[in-house]
């Protein structure tokens, strides 16, 4: 049950002076307000134009200190996520704004942008056949997909993508949001395709569909077949992507790098910046499902169908969870890449030496062993040092990501931060 002072009702529809529902509404209108002005307060901050010139210079190549960014911080266990507003677009508004104010005390390198958005409506997302998911009993557990492609001949049940808007829901949205925001903070219309991140990297859709266990096999069954079908769902990423590049819907705040996208090479993100090209954009492309595979079958199997993706892009940050220890060198046909994640599972050093000045190593410590069960300051400054030691002639950033818990502590993040710029200061300075 939601916690805070509105009772609880249905959804907020239209109201007349007489409806008792009229108060409720209003001290909603008000609460999220007054979020908004604390929001806009910190992004006016001499200290974010700062950020953006510390990221986009350290993307750019240039030697800085390594920035700090924490993706994740284990926001559900935090008193502050506990929703007051019962309408769910102001509960979305209301989760934007409190999880930043709380973001802000953790002392990260992370943008706050002075802009809300509100992303299209589509008509169209997915690949035409359901993917149902039988969960735990957690709402933050895992879950099992189950395949709608069972057998070869299910290829032929899905539909091909494309970029439409459901324009009436959208502007629905977005003049809701205008009318009470719109004179405190901007508000951007995200109208970029369905197809893009994580819907557009192939590899994840490809573990939705298949199953990870039976595509691994249909590369030594029906390898032919395998190609039949990402080459399908890469087709038809492109066509969406394309489309939406035509119709004028990319815009500037479309960009995308799992870190702050700013570079001295692209326009800096910007709202309601639309008409804009793939080539002036960050994309983000991931192979966790692979992690399994071989270089070799990776560069045959799912790289070669991400590249004409890719290539489209302006810049290109590869790689989330997975181990790319041993993909690094063929990563280097990606001729616009410019970040490598390096995960919790790679080999820091190994990956030191081969990615070297050519790219942005984004080291990615194990939220576990960092924050996940107590923190235990000399571990974890040896853990840092480490790993930092081995990767400091690299243009390396930090983030923690990942984090599903810290065990209900809103300090730790805090506190994990600090001690990281004792440790960058130890070995960079």
């Amino acid at each position: 049950m939601s916690k805070g002072p509105f009772p609880k009702w249905g959804q907020v529809g239209q109201v007349t002076s007489e409806d008792p529902r009229t108060e409720v509404v209003l001290q909603e209108r008000t609460y999220i307000r007054d979020l908004a002005r604390r929001y806009v307060d910190i992004c006016r901050r001499p200290e974010q134009a700062q950020r953006r010139q510390l990221w986009r210079r350290h993307n750019s190549l240039r030697q800085t200190r390594p920035p700090i960014y924490i993706r994740a911080f284990a926001w559900h266990e935090m008193p502050d996520s506990q929703p007051r507003c019962q309408d769910p677009l102001w509960r979305q508004m209301e989760d934007f704004f409190r999880r930043h104010l709380f973001w802000d005390r953790l002392g990260d390198d992370s943008v706050f942008e002075p802009w809300v958005t509100v992303r299209a409506q589509h008509v169209c997302s997915g690949w035409g056949v359901p993917l149902e998911r039988q969960r735990t009993n957690d709402l933050h557990g895992s879950f099992k997909v189950d395949y709608p492609i069972r057998d070869p001949a299910d290829m032929g049940k899905l539909l091909p993508p494309r970029h439409e808007i459901d324009e009436t829901r959208t502007a629905e949205n977005l003049a809701r949001v205008q009318e009470c925001l719109g004179d405190l903070i901007d508000v951007d219309v995200d109208r970029g395709p369905a197809y893009w991140t994580w819907s557009a990297d192939l590899s994840t859709d490809l573990g939705y569909l298949r199953g990870i266990e039976h595509f691994m096999v249909d590369m030594i069954d029906r390898p032919q077949w395998l190609h039949d079908l990402l080459g399908f769902m890469s087709e038809g990423v492109q066509r969406a992507q394309r489309q939406a590049e035509e119709e004028g819907d990319l815009g500037l705040t479309s960009h995308y790098n799992q870190a702050m996208a700013y570079a001295e090479e692209l326009d800096d993100p910007v709202a309601n910046q639309h008409g804009v090209s793939r080539s002036q954009l960050w994309c983000f492309t991931a192979a966790q499902e692979f992690t399994g595979v071989s270089p070799q079958m990776h560069e045959e199997f799912l790289l070669q169908h991400q590249l004409p993706i890719m290539q489209q892009f302006g810049l290109v940050a590869y790689g989330c969870c997975e181990d790319l220890t041993d993909k690094i060198t063929m990563l280097r046909q990606i001729p616009n890449l410019r970040r490598i994640a390096v995960s919790p599972f790679a080999d820091v050093e190994r990956c030191a030496q081969q990615i070297g000045r050519d790219y942005v190593f984004s080291y990615r410590p194990s939220p576990t062993d960092m924050v996940g069960y107590g923190l235990d300051h000399e571990r974890v400054r040896q853990l840092l040092r480490q790993d930092l030691m081995a990767c400091r002639d690299n243009f390396v950033d930090i983030t923690l990501k990942d984090v599903e818990t810290v065990e209900g502590d809103p300090q730790r993040v805090r506190q994990w931060v600090a001690m990281c710029r004792q440790v960058i200061d130890e070995v960079f300075i």
